[in-house]
């Protein structure tokens, strides 16, 4: 058996890894689809951004590409009317519950957000969500970097490669729905929990909610 498989997507007959995500096997042939909560590595994708949807021939419904496994002869279109408004919806919603002062983000203009946006040809000013009222202390009791709670869009990128280099879980989830936060055992401020300072989280931070407070040599 082979160890690639061939597809179709948006037209452009690709090859990919026998049991890869479509949305890496997309990615691989620049092809892109947004994304912000897909991590490669990870066994069981959560799809919790709901921004990487495409739509597969012979699917009634469009399916976010980085839980589906790409399958010979699979034929995938990443723009329809149908993808274009989930996505637009999903990101209006993550923008709701964001603190948009781009210019003041050391993110700006090597941010995710940005990158969809530009892509995508979204606003990142949107009135269709009233925005969500936050107001989040800065956590910048680490020496080199802060953790602004307000920019976070929960992600978990920084939750998996603080797993993955510590194997201590310092930060992790807590709460739900509206709720739900990236914080640490007993919502201890950084310095005070048992943070290596390994700068991990803030290195994979897609949106500049960790981030240096000067820039790293």
């Amino acid at each position: 058996m082979s160890e690639y498989v061939k597809i179709v997507i948006d037209g452009t007959e690709v090859k990919a890894r026998r049991g890869e995500k479509l949305l890496w096997a997309a990615l691989e042939n620049d092809i892109y689809i947004p994304h912000l909560c897909a991590i490669r590595e990870e066994a069981r994708p959560n799809a919790s951004c709901r921004l990487c949807f495409v739509e597969v021939e012979g699917t009634q419904d469009p399916v976010p590409s980085c839980t589906r496994t790409v399958e010979d002869g699979m034929v995938v279109k990443t723009r329809s009317p149908r993808v274009d408004r989930l996505v637009k919806t999903g990101f209006e919603l993550l923008l709701s519950d964001h603190d948009l002062k781009c210019r003041q983000c050391p993110a700006n203009r090597n941010c995710a957000l940005q990158t969809i946006a530009k892509k995508r040809g979204l606003k990142l000013k949107q009135k269709r969500f009233k925005p969500v009222a936050r107001n989040y202390e800065i956590d910048d009791s680490p020496e080199e970097f802060a953790f602004n709670r307000n920019r976070c869009v929960l992600c978990g990128q920084c939750v998996f490669a603080d797993r993955r280099e510590n194997e201590t879980g310092v930060i992790g989830f807590a709460g739900r729905g509206i709720n739900r936060v990236v914080t640490t055992f007993q919502d201890l401020p950084l310095a005070e929990s048992i943070c290596r300072k390994c700068k991990v989280c803030v290195d994979v931070c897609p949106v500049g909610a960790l981030y240096y407070k000067k820039s790293p040599e």
